[in-house]
């Protein structure tokens, strides 16, 4: 493999869930995503953490590396330590981070992440839940990430997905800039 790898498995997506459902209208507080991303349109989120707007000075959003935990992550203490603690294991600070629902029959458009924010930092997958594995392709790879699998992939490369399942799709989606990364990331 070469646009993906799997990082860590055997994690335990049940509190994930719960503490999802315990806040299940925090998927129509923030539309943006869907409404503003034309590839994403099909796909609902709660953002934990995202750009830090003071930071754009006359800068194209996605070269904006510095960001935010959002004022709705205090609603997912579970999830945001899960982000801090893997990004402090793989020697990261964090980036912008969601939890993403696509719900059956529906996909994510092929699309390539481009600009300074996104040369800069990994993305990552924590599969929650889906029928029989989520399917994603990152270059002429496709995977099918199972629940409670942690992914690397390459979004650099024209990447997709899609829920050819029964059910909607949660995963835990965040972004990690490693900390050799610090420097190019602050223009310094």
């Amino acid at each position: 493999m070469r646009y993906f790898a799997l990082i860590r498995d055997g994690i335990d997506p049940a509190p994930f869930l719960e503490e999802i459902a315990s806040m299940n209208q925090a998927w129509d507080i923030a539309t943006g995503r869907q409404d503003k991303i034309r590839v994403q349109r099909e796909a609902l989120a709660i953002p934990l953490r995202g750009l830090r707007k003071s930071a754009l000075q006359g800068r194209k959003r996605r070269d904006v590396c510095e960001s935010r935990w959002t004022s709705g992550s205090k609603d997912f203490p579970l999830a945001c330590e899960f982000i801090r603690d893997t990004a402090s294991t793989l020697g990261c600070d964090p980036g912008r981070a969601k939890i993403v629902s696509l719900p059956p029959g529906r996909r994510v458009y092929p699309h390539i992440d481009r600009g300074d924010y996104y040369r800069l930092h990994g993305r990552f997958h924590l599969v929650l839940r889906s029928s029989h594995g989520s399917l994603l392709r990152a270059g002429k790879e496709t995977q099918r990430l199972q629940p409670g699998e942690l992914w690397w992939f390459d979004n650099k490369q024209v990447h997709e997905a899609w829920n050819d399942g029964t059910e909607n799709r949660i995963h835990l989606i965040f972004d990690l800039l490693p900390h050799t990364h610090r420097l190019a990331a602050t223009g310094t």
